[in-house]
């Protein structure tokens, strides 16, 4: 897994070359962060799977439970994805097709925690 940490948030994302003996890298990843999820309690998370060809929306549907316990602790939790039917995910995750929406999400979350919304 890659981390990247920033005062704001940390991105992960799949490590490929690591992984590529792997069949499916979304699910080496959900369990490498399963495993590891405590250690980003207090951060805000994107998980970049950006440049993971093929991502299927049951896969994405891996990490609904982890944003529900992210959110509740008042954190942003988004994934950033493309090539599937949005309408596919369910409300309560946040997937966008780059990077920089994912940044713009958490900027605006952590504005609206701040109002108190």
């Amino acid at each position: 897994m890659k981390k990247i940490e920033t005062p704001e948030y940390v991105i992960l994302a799949p490590d490929l070359k690591a992984e590529a003996k792997s069949v499916d890298f979304i699910e080496e990843f959900f369990l490498e962060l399963k495993e590891n999820f405590s250690n980003f309690k207090n951060s805000n998370l994107i998980l970049d799977f950006s440049q993971v060809v093929n991502t299927d929306e049951r896969k994405i549907l891996l990490f609904s439970p982890m944003c529900g316990r992210h959110k509740d602790q008042n954190k942003s939790f988004v994934i950033v994805s493309e090539g599937f039917n949005l309408d596919e995910i369910p409300d309560e995750l946040i997937v966008v097709p780059t990077l920089q929406e994912a940044k713009d999400i958490i900027e605006i979350e952590n504005i609206e925690r701040d109002l108190g919304f």
